[in-house]
C-alpha cells in the first residue's frame, strides 16, 4: 500500500471519530461538584427536532449522605417524582457559532428542586460534558462535569 492511501484512510477515520465525539447523545455519569462522587447516570437522547433531552437511569449512593430516591423539593407535578426516570435535562441544541457547544437548555437539580437555564460544552475528546446551570446570566450559576460512560 502506498503512504498516501494509508494517510487518507487514517484521516477519514479520524474525521468520522471527531464527528461522533461532537454529539452529546449517550450515557453520562454525573459527578457531585461538592463531594466529587458519582451521583447518577443520565441517558441523553437526540430528539426528532434535533434537540437533546436526558433522564436519570441509575442512582448512586454517596457515602455518609442519606439516599434520595424522590425529587422531594421539586414543585408542581414533579413533587415527589421518583428520581429514576426523571427528565432532568431538556431543550439543548447544538450551537451554530461554537463547535461542541450546546445552548438553550434547561436542567433540574433534584437536590434543590430548582430548574435552571443551562448550556454545555463537550471537550475535544467527547468524553467530558461541562454543564453550566444559571439564573438569568451565566455569571450567576454553577458548573458540573459529566463523564461519558457509553
Amino acid at each position: 500500500m502506498n503512504k498516501t492511501l494509508i494517510f487518507s484512510l487514517f484521516a477519514f477515520f479520524a474525521l468520522n471519530f471527531q464527528t461522533y465525539a461532537a454529539d452529546i447523545a449517550g450515557t453520562w455519569k454525573t459527578i457531585d461538584d461538592q463531594t466529587g462522587y458519582a451521583r447518577a447516570e443520565v441517558k441523553i437522547s437526540k430528539l426528532k427536532d434535533g434537540r437533546y433531552a436526558g433522564k436519570i437511569i441509575k442512582i448512586h449512593a454517596i457515602p455518609n449522605r442519606p439516599a434520595i430516591s424522590k425529587c422531594e423539593k421539586c414543585e408542581g407535578n414533579l413533587k415527589n417524582t421518583p428520581l429514576l426516570g426523571l427528565a432532568i435535562l431538556s431543550g439543548f441544541e447544538k450551537s451554530a457559532e461554537k463547535a461542541n457547544e450546546y445552548i438553550n437548555g434547561r436542567i433540574i437539580d433534584p437536590l434543590s428542586g430548582n430548574t435552571y437555564q443551562s448550556k454545555g460544552q463537550l471537550n475535544a475528546r467527547g468524553n467530558v460534558l461541562t454543564i453550566r446551570g444559571y439564573v438569568g446570566t451565566t455569571l450567576l450559576g454553577r458548573t458540573v462535569s459529566w463523564i461519558r460512560i457509553d
